[in-house]
């Protein structure tokens, strides 16, 4: 058994980017670990999800959980930080929030996790954070120092592969009848400005994971507080969910050896080319 510990900015993350990975690992007998760096205060909730009273914090905190029981995740663990809102706002300024957190001190809070668990596979984000969210690219600092601290054998920065996703989506926009869609679900477009993503050529590795799609989308229902039943990924028809989000890509710097790679890495990552 080999264990692969999720790092992410806030909850809800963990499902739209590496939940197929994540629940065919678990699927696979090895153990998931998420940690989250932040309880995502700056979410913006769902019009009257909140209990009166209820802080939103405690509310994501709780959705983790569920999550974690959706995707059979062992562990939970949160490090602590104030989730720092968007790239450019005035609460990225504020002291307490991940953005602002040294990276050397947050590595060491997330590298005691991983010798713990003894992690064969961190998950992090790509160096822009997938979409430039500033907590995001705090991950993949953060995440790659403390894989370094713990020594973890591989350390794979989750992305979206932006080629593939724009020929799908266009593919789908030309032939949505063929695709499973209808005329009342319409493909969202993909910005190709640089700011989403990784081009195809950055990216090395995938997790074909099409057969834990419903696994991934129930996982991101969970999150009542930030996904709405009208949020377009769910209402995604189900042949384009499992084709636009059942394969997670990752960019990893140094692949290990294969005589010496652990198990759960030969099981799960493909080489993309």
């Amino acid at each position: 058994m080999g264990t692969i510990v999720s790092f992410h900015a806030h909850p809800d993350d963990e499902s739209i980017g590496t939940a197929g990975t994540l629940a065919k690992a678990t699927a696979a007998g090895h153990r998931v670990v998420l940690v989250f760096a932040t309880r995502g205060e700056r979410g913006e909730p769902q019009p009257g999800v909140l209990a009166d009273g209820e802080q939103l914090a405690v509310r994501r905190s709780q959705e983790c959980y569920e999550s974690a029981a959706v995707l059979g995740a062992a562990r939970v663990e949160f490090l602590g930080y104030v989730d720092s809102g968007m790239m450019g706002e005035p609460t990225n300024d504020a002291p307490f929030c991940f953005w602002q957190a040294p990276v050397e001190h947050a590595a060491k809070r997330l590298a005691l996790i991983l010798d713990e668990e003894e992690a064969d596979v961190l998950t992090i984000y790509d160096d822009n954070g997938g979409y430039g969210h500033p907590d995001h690219i705090q991950v993949h600092r953060v995440g790659k120092r403390a894989g370094e601290l713990a020594a973890v054998p591989v350390v794979a920065q989750g992305t979206t592969n932006r080629d593939w996703l724009i020929r799908g989506m266009k593919g789908m926009r030309e032939n949505l009848g063929r695709a499973g869609g209808g005329a009342d679900w319409e493909p969202p477009e993909i910005p190709d400005d640089g700011s989403f993503g990784k081009p195809e050529s950055e990216i090395t590795h995938r997790v074909e994971a099409v057969e834990y799609a419903e696994t991934k989308r129930a996982s991101m229902k969970v999150h009542r507080s930030q996904m709405g039943p009208d949020h377009f990924m769910l209402t995604m028809p189900e042949p384009v969910f499992a084709m636009g989000l059942g394969t997670e890509f990752y960019i990893v710097d140094e692949p290990p050896n294969p005589a010496s790679a652990p198990d759960i890495w030969s099981e799960l990552f493909e080489p993309l080319r």
